[in-house]
């Protein structure tokens, strides 16, 4: 079930997550400091300024998934993708070492993020 208040293309959107949904998320930012090896290309790619430009909307993105805040489209786009990437890339992100670091196994993190991709609206994207 999609629980948000949709708006604009750039207005906040409050989005229900349940714990393990915003735990996976908060996880996916948080990664990118650890076993993933963070480019500028990459950080572009995902829809960050830079490298540095992402570690800094790192944290305010973080700060606002565990006050449960609304945040524009455009972040939990970026937090999406930067989840997915981090979760299964092994050239870029922690692949093999994710349930290592993170203590969710894959089965549990493919379920979740897909359960995500299907509850964002279109609009997002």
């Amino acid at each position: 079930m999609n629980a948000f208040d949709e708006g604009s293309a750039s207005e906040p959107v409050h989005f229900e997550l349940s714990d393990d949904e915003r735990t996976l998320l908060w996880q996916g930012l948080g990664q990118w400091g650890g076993p993933a090896d963070l480019t500028d290309a990459m950080a572009v790619a995902m829809g960050f300024t830079s490298t540095a430009g992402f570690f800094e909307e790192e944290e305010r993105l973080s700060a606002a998934l565990k006050a449960k805040a609304a945040l524009p489209p455009e972040d939990w786009r970026r937090i999406l993708l930067a989840t997915e990437i981090v979760f299964a890339s092994a050239i870029v992100g922690a692949g093999s070492l994710w349930q290592t670091v993170t203590g969710l196994d894959d089965e549990s993190t493919l379920r979740i993020l897909r359960r995500l991709q299907q509850r964002f609206p279109a609009s997002f994207w």
